[in-house]
């Protein structure tokens, strides 16, 4: 069953890199509408020339302007929502800027649809709410509670809409991400720099993220929290990887961990571990008034689920990824 078949669907921060592939996911799954909501005028000009489909609507807006998602929403059965303020030493100099859209901005997300009477929304989290060491973890942390509270709050009499969160680490490959910076330095000339070779991140590819998405809305039946079931890989196999594939000679200059930024990366907590189930495919942390229903087997995690300690990638398996997945300029 195809569960977009006809559907009117909105992405909060449409035009980034996320928003674009999943936009382009959504049309190849016949959704009716798929409206990108953003604030930045260029990006969807440029999006417009890389995407010409006349189910493509385009909404000029922010997340901290509540008229203006109630508007954007009208009629909406289904809503992702992407937008926020995310990197990291610029929020750290900005707080309160990342608070009023990553917080503020998902409340007026959550009530907006609530007042159009959206079916389902999935809110997208990150690694950096598990015991966040930076601001910008801290509202991704709180924007995630605001979404599986939503849930308690809502009369169904009333409303249909369901509340998912869904967490993950840095899409590989996605702008400003370790791929097109390692990539860009390389062509530059310029040394490879490095925070630190034994440094870890979980592994996930867009067209991963895209899947997990989509099962996570169709699992979803409000207030959980999807977690993917991932590989690792060390910052030294995945530069010598991009090194090998590229056919470069360069040197490596290795600098100091950057203010906030964690060595490895938690997707569930220590805490957390007690509250999560699993199946095949993904883990899922539901409070307690939610396991009663539930029909997955409890998590067989005893610690965090960190970058650390699942399988690490080999460099070959990393260069056949970046090759598959068209991440590294080519000859």
């Amino acid at each position: 069953m195809n569960m977009f078949k006809g559907k009117k669907i909105l992405i909060t921060g449409g035009t980034g890199s996320l928003g674009k592939a999943l936009a382009k996911r959504l049309l190849e799954l016949d959704a009716d509408i798929v409206r990108i909501f953003s604030r930045n005028e260029n990006n969807q000009i440029t999006m417009q020339s890389e995407m010409d489909d006349d189910r493509l609507r385009y909404f000029i807006g922010d997340v901290r302007d509540l008229p203006r998602l109630v508007k954007a929403m009208e009629d909406v059965d289904i809503v992702f929502h992407a937008a926020a303020l995310k990197h990291v030493p610029i929020i750290e100099y900005n707080p309160f800027e990342a608070i009023k859209t990553n917080i503020l901005g998902s409340q007026n997300v959550i009530d907006a649809c609530l007042h159009e009477n959206v079916e389902t929304v999935v809110c997208v989290g990150t690694d950096k709410a598990v015991s966040p060491l930076n601001t910008y973890g801290a509202t991704k942390l709180l924007m995630e509670k605001l979404f599986v509270t939503a849930n308690n709050h809502t009369d169904r009499k009333r409303h249909r809409t369901k509340f998912v969160a869904i967490r993950y680490g840095n899409v590989l490959g996605s702008s400003g991400s370790v791929v097109p910076t390692l990539v860009k330095q390389i062509e530059s000339g310029k040394n490879i720099t490095i925070t630190d070779p034994n440094m870890t991140r979980f592994n996930i590819t867009m067209n991963q993220a895209l899947n997990f998405i989509i099962r996570s809305l169709k699992k979803g039946n409000g207030g959980e929290v999807f977690i993917p079931k991932l590989k690792a890989y060390s910052l030294e196999v995945l530069k010598d990887a991009i090194i090998e594939v590229l056919e470069k000679d360069v040197k490596t200059e290795i600098i100091s961990i950057r203010p906030g930024e964690k060595y490895h990366e938690s997707l569930i907590s220590n805490e957390e571990t007690r509250n999560t189930f699993e199946d095949d495919e993904d883990y899922v942390i539901l409070e307690n008034k939610l396991q009663g229903n539930n029909k997955r087997k409890k998590s067989n995690l005893v610690k965090q689920y960190s970058s650390d300690n699942v399988e690490l990638l080999t460099k070959e398996e990393l260069k056949k990824i970046l090759i598959e997945e068209k991440l590294l300029p080519m000859k």
